[in-house]
């Protein structure tokens, strides 16, 4: 898919008089539900408003660059906000530890910096990355409660490998997309996708799925994961998962796998990281 498509709104300049700050935001997922403001629950976009607005004493409202549902976790989350300058006693790039000094302990601000009206966290956003992460019940820890996904198995590394060797590429995620989902379009761009043994901080070997893409329907990649871990316990082949993905069938897919697992990685606003995709749409040159 072209950038060119995306489909994305112009940005507006900045309100005389303000300033835009952009903030790097790491978060336990399970201690919120979701990214989200939300009337049933606390978001990690509600502590932050707070904190920011208790900082410069008036109404601030961060915008992300995406929502990340109930238990899912974030490491690179990305928002910016908007203040009057003449509130602003506090240099930008030290937001972090001020906030840091009053957040929750499930929120940290690894970084604060400024930005100016070209700089959006989501409408300037050029690739999304997450990662999954599953242990088997018998290697499971009392702290992966809320923090990894558990199974009873878990299939062999090259088999789910070759079903995300699969979702490389510009496809139409349907049969992986909630029926809550409200996107006009469900084609989407997917640079990378491969899982992989990782060791943790205790040495422990854990699953891990690595996929990018310019952006990802609701509940896709937990779809993707259940969906590729239950086919790879059923001893599906890889033409076998070409063919749900190719279906647009969301009946086909498999149960979701859960948010305990799922980690926002990382945002990338560099317009030439995955350039090569745009010049390569049959995917010769797959840099998974």
């Amino acid at each position: 898919m072209a950038r060119t498509d995306w489909r994305r709104p112009a940005l507006l300049p900045l309100e005389d008089g303000y300033k835009r700050v952009r903030l790097l935001v790491a978060y336990d997922g399970s201690l919120f539900n979701g990214w989200q403001c939300q009337s049933n629950g606390v978001g990690v976009q509600d502590v932050l408003n707070s904190g920011l607005s208790e900082i410069y004493k008036c109404s601030v409202s961060v915008q992300g660059s995406g929502r990340t549902d109930s238990g899912v976790h974030a490491l690179g989350q990305v928002c910016h906000f908007d203040v009057p300058v003449c509130q602003s006693a506090i240099p930008d790039g030290k937001v972090s530890a001020a906030l840091n000094a009053i957040l929750p302990p499930g929120v940290r601000v690894l970084e604060s910096s400024s930005a100016d009206g070209s700089f959006h966290a989501r409408f300037t956003t050029m690739a999304r990355e997450y990662r999954y992460y599953a242990v088997t019940s018998a290697a499971m820890l009392p702290s992966d409660r809320g923090h990894l996904a558990v199974y009873g198995r878990l299939p062999g590394i090259a088999l789910l490998d070759s079903y995300a060797a699969l979702l490389y590429g510009t496809h139409d995620f349907t049969t992986f997309a909630s029926a809550r989902d409200e996107s006009p379009s469900r084609f989407r761009d997917i640079y990378e996708s491969s899982w992989s043994l990782v060791s943790d901080m205790f040495g422990r070997t854990v699953y891990c799925y690595r996929v990018v893409g310019n952006a990802f329907l609701y509940h896709q990649v937990r779809s993707m994961v259940g969906t590729m871990i239950c086919m790879g316990n059923d001893g599906s082949t890889a033409d076998d998962f070409r063919r749900v993905l190719e279906s647009r069938d969301r009946t086909l897919a498999r149960t979701t796998a859960p948010a305990a697992g799922l980690y926002l990685y990382r945002i990338s606003y560099d317009s030439g990281e995955y350039q090569w995709f745009e010049e390569d749409p049959d995917g010769k040159r797959q840099r998974c």
